[in-house]
């Protein structure tokens, strides 16, 4: 019986511990994901002052950084948040793309959606599916973008800016981007 008791306290220690590790390192992703969000926005209206003001006023915006490749096939998948300026909350995301044309290249990507309605931000955040066509250069390097600077897309009630951080892209495909909530962050 005594052995039992130990066998159980022993158990629940490890519990806690693990319990307590588990939400240091949720709250230490959710703080890595804010400071890349804060990051890219400041290189966004740096690159496009307007945006500040369209982010204030939008209902909620997105915020996502991706990393990929592609050479005709490719793929790419990132993190970021969708913001609520209303309720000041944040939903943590996922998100993966596939594409397929006379693409080539590797590349950190920065993406910006500015949400005008409500309705299309939660539409977003619960179902987050965009898909389409592209076609761009883009470069950038430390930070410094040149060729495709910052690309624009109209998508569901939104606007959707791109801004390639750092590697190449060039060429035309047909992608498809998911958008998924991150059960563990949220």
């Amino acid at each position: 019986m005594k052995a039992y008791r130990i066998l159980l306290q022993a158990l629940l220690v490890f519990a806690l511990a693990a319990g307590t590790a588990f939400a240091q390192d949720k709250a230490k992703k959710q703080a890595e994901i804010q400071a890349a969000t804060n990051s890219a926005l400041e290189r966004f209206f740096k690159a496009k002052p307007e945006l500040r003001g369209e982010v204030a006023k939008a209902p909620g915006y997105g915020v996502f950084t991706s990393y990929g490749l592609s050479f005709l096939v490719g793929g790419a998948g990132g993190s970021g948040l969708v913001h609520n300026n209303k309720t000041k909350t944040n939903t943590y995301m996922n998100m993966a793309q596939a594409s397929a044309g006379v693409m080539m290249g590797a590349s950190e990507t920065q993406h910006l959606i500015i949400f005008k309605t409500t309705k299309a931000m939660e539409q977003f955040v619960n179902s987050g599916w965009e898909a389409g066509a592209s076609a761009q250069a883009a470069a950038g390097a430390g930070g410094k973008s040149a060729g495709g600077g910052i690309g624009e897309n109209a998508i569901a009630d939104a606007r959707f800016y791109t801004h390639t951080k750092t590697g190449f892209e060039a060429g035309g495909a047909v992608a498809g981007t998911k958008f998924w909530k991150d059960k563990e962050l949220n």
